[in-house]
């Protein structure tokens, strides 16, 4: 999930990591801590970094939420990202969540206030406001899944799907057609590679671009619960099923289609390897829209960027209609003090959120938009397209697992990449690593 986003800035999805020291803070600072609302009021507490939920919060309650607002007047309040858990568990402990607020970082905390009943069950509410097709079936299926339940606890504030976005111009000139199954997409690297240009490019230093691969090919062999079962205890890592997912990764990187030391290129050099026509193919989430039309930036040219879901593995369990995706920083609703005003901003921002995000950011959310912006550029528009069609998602590699296993995973990503680990000894240090 993305945390601390702010539009013009480059994103990309972190894990927010809690440390049990700092949860043993026995009091919360009076200054930026949120605090519930009191009678005429309407809180939000968001983190410094992030200005376009305030900022939107700000302009609808100027407009479409204007009765609301009239009614409870919006108070927003923020605090740094860097304590952002910490802070959370500290004001839930008192009492004292925000109205409104982003929510938990890790799911494991976000579970502990769905447990105590701390947030509120936003499908219940949606239902009576009759508005509950105004969330998209994929971002809903997001956050179920990331929190772990059959209701809605959360709202898609940001959606971010991801995929293989490629060189049109670039398959086109080597007769390739957009790959839709997995045996496709590596007989198009080799064709590549032996053409002389590099098929993907990946932030090896980073290795979440890495890792993300192993994991949307575990859903589509195994099926969309695949990652669940891990979770539970009732499958590992180290099973031959899914070391078999890692294998097929780190094929790749020892065929050398990451290039020649992709540990060495970090986010930006593999958007901007893309952009500049050097590499075929980019696993990346749909945060990276906007570099793509920056015409700075891109120098292939908008029109030249394609997109392809993660192809289906052949004989597989799960399907490429089945798109991974992240809810960006999603927004909670607090127990403590949802009164019939709070239950009226609750409407007011699912039925007009989305489009005046879109419209004033340039922001895919998980809202149903009304009225699209009638300029948005082609990729914004692809981007739309495909969450507005996507039945379900699944989650990346790491989602479900503890922080100590992240931080392994994504530090060894860049391994599977250059071929100097294998996919058995990958898979190993993870499972080792999420048990501890």
């Amino acid at each position: 999930m993305s945390t601390a986003i702010k539009r013009g800035r480059r994103v990309m999805p972190l894990v927010a990591l809690v440390s049990a020291g700092v949860l043993a803070m026995t009091a919360c600072s009076g200054d930026g801590g949120g605090g519930a609302a009191g009678s005429g009021t309407f809180t939000y507490l968001g983190q410094n970094e992030n200005t376009t939920i305030v900022d939107t919060l700000k302009t609808l309650s100027g407009d479409q939420c204007k009765t609301e607002n009239a009614a409870a007047k919006l108070t927003p309040d923020a605090i740094p990202g860097t304590t952002w858990d910490q802070q959370l568990q500290l004001l839930a402990g008192q009492g004292g969540l925000s109205n409104f607020s982003m929510a938990a970082g890790t799911p494991s905390l976000m579970k502990q206030f769905i447990e105590g009943d701390q947030v509120k069950d936003l499908s219940t509410e949606l239902k009576d406001l009759d508005l509950e097709d105004k969330i998209l079936p994929a971002a809903a299926s997001t956050i179920k899944a990331l929190h772990g339940t059959d209701d809605l606890y959360a709202l898609p504030t940001e959606f971010n799907i991801e995929g293989f976005w490629f060189n049109k111009k670039m398959l086109e000139d080597n007769g390739i057609t957009p790959p839709e199954t997995w045996d496709e997409l590596v007989d198009a690297a080799a064709t590549f590679q032996a053409a002389g240009i590099q098929p993907f490019s990946a932030s090896g230093e980073q290795g979440w671009p890495i890792t993300r691969l192993v994991g949307n090919y575990l859903f589509r062999e195994l099926g969309p619960d695949a990652l669940q079962k891990v979770a539970d205890g009732d499958a590992k890592l180290t099973d031959p099923e899914y070391v078999k997912a890692a294998d097929e990764v780190a094929k790749l990187g020892s065929a050398g289609y990451f290039g020649d030391a992709p540990t060495s290129i970090d986010y930006d050099t593999s958007i901007n390897l893309f952009l500049t026509g050097k590499a075929a193919f980019l696993y990346m989430g749909s945060w990276a829209i906007t570099a793509f039309n920056d015409e700075a930036q891109n120098q292939i040219g908008v029109d030249n960027v394609g997109f392809v879901p993660f192809p289906d593995v052949e004989g597989g369990k799960g399907s490429s209609d089945q798109v991974p995706a992240n809810v960006g920083i999603p927004t909670m609703f607090a127990s403590n003090g949802f009164t019939d005003d709070t239950k009226a901003w609750l409407g007011c921002i699912v039925e007009n959120y989305g489009d005046t995000v879109l419209k004033d950011n340039g922001v895919v959310s998980g809202f149903q938009i009304d009225n699209p912006p009638a300029d948005l550029p082609a990729t914004t528009k692809l981007v739309q397209d495909v969450i507005a069609k996507a039945p379900s998602s699944v989650l990346w590699f790491e989602a479900l697992m503890s922080a100590q296993a992240t931080t392994v995973s994504q530090s060894n990503g860049g391994g599977l990449a250059n071929g100097s680990i294998t996919g058995e000894q990958f898979m190993k240090l993870v499972q080792d690593a999420n048990q501890g």
